[in-house]
């Protein structure tokens, strides 16, 4: 019984934790992207520094209430996914900064400032 318990448990863990990745660095490029697709409700900030009680820089987020409410809240913008950034504008994986990743917001004209995304919304591939 212990052990059925346990392996309910486990699933349930493992599987929140694989539905918290809505992101992907691409290995050779660094380039960050979200994808169109996903069939799951997610909500993900970007902010100043790599600590969540900074200020937001940007969103990714599922909900069209939330893409609403933190376009004006969020130096860098709400977005449904990358596909949505304006045309030239990418974002660049720069590595590890504790329990985030640090990122660089790089737009059409050049102009870059970083901010950092939790390290569980992204994986690198």
């Amino acid at each position: 019984m212990n052990k059925i318990l346990s392996f309910i448990l486990f699933l349930l863990v493992t599987s929140n934790a694989i539905g918290q990745v809505i992101g992907r660095v691409n290995k050779k490029t660094k380039e960050f992207t979200v994808a169109a697709d996903q069939k799951m409700n997610y909500t993900v900030y970007g902010y100043q520094y790599a600590n969540t009680t900074t200020k937001k820089m940007i969103c990714f987020s599922s909900s069209e209430n939330v893409i609403r409410m933190e376009s004006g809240n969020c130096l860098l913008g709400a977005y449904f996914d990358t596909d949505k950034l304006k045309v030239g504008d990418k974002i660049r994986y720069l590595g590890v900064a504790g329990s985030f990743g640090r990122m660089s917001f790089i737009t059409g004209s050049g102009n870059k400032m970083i901010f950092y995304l939790p390290k569980s919304s992204f994986a690198i591939k």
